[in-house]
């Protein structure tokens, strides 16, 4: 299936999707500077989108966490506070001799049964660097960076294979690897589900808006996420 490519209806979406990310980060008020005269409409929007999928990798590296407190401690002395500042404090593919490398082996890590490390650490390391890559590993953009839609779409799709990986794969004792379900007790939590939903239409929307500034269209793939490797960026 390919995505048409609309130039009417292209410039109303990113209009809308910047005016949006803009009220949702409250960039609106953020002081000017001279380099910003060198972005064009589509590089703020494509730097929102970095932006805030940043932040929803932190958010779900903390709920995670807290959701699996074992993992935390297979590491002694180290805290939430510190793994997030670990994976995101420097830009770049977050590489660690713990973990033998990132990006994809890294998501492959954290559901591997014979992995004894940091489960939680290996998925968002490996999950950092894949979005990562996917921007060109780039954190600001400006009218000659370029960015690839078809890594973009790439990557949405590699988030929707981690996530039922993570629901699927299980210990010896029958366990999740990864708890991201709710205590028993607990009301089903959608939490979860609704980080990597938003990371995934954070990847997808920006695939399409840099598709349709290019005159390029969107090359799709029937996901069997049940089957399905993870695709190489």
């Amino acid at each position: 299936m390919l995505y048409p490519c609309f130039p009417f209806r292209g410039r109303l979406l990113i209009g809308f999707c910047l005016l949006y990310l803009l009220v949702m980060t409250g960039c609106s008020g953020s002081s000017f500077r001279v380099q910003d005269l060198a972005k064009t409409d589509i590089d703020m929007v494509a730097d929102l989108h970095y932006q805030q999928v940043e932040l929803l990798l932190k958010e779900l590296t903390v709920k995670l966490y807290k959701r699996n407190p074992r993992e935390l401690q297979k590491v002694p002395g180290k805290t939430i506070d510190s793994r997030v500042t670990q994976i995101f404090t420097h830009p770049g593919k977050p590489q660690f001799a713990e973990l033998g490398g990132g990006g994809i082996d890294a998501i492959e890590l954290s559901v591997d049964p014979a992995f004894t490390g940091d489960r939680v650490f290996a998925l968002i390391v490996g999950m950092t660097g894949m979005i990562r890559e996917s921007y060109g590993l780039k954190t600001e953009f400006f009218m000659l960076s370029k960015l690839d839609h078809q890594k973009l779409y790439h990557s949405a799709r590699n988030i929707e294979i981690a996530m039922w990986r993570i629901r699927t794969h299980l210990d010896e004792q029958g366990k999740s690897l990864i708890l991201t379900n709710s205590r028993k007790g607990e009301g089903y939590n959608l939490s979860y589900e609704r980080l990597f939903g938003k990371l995934i239409a954070h990847q997808d929307m920006l695939a399409l808006i840099i598709a349709q500034k290019n005159q390029r269209v969107i090359k799709t793939v029937a996901l069997n996420v049940a089957s399905m490797a993870f695709i190489p960026l």
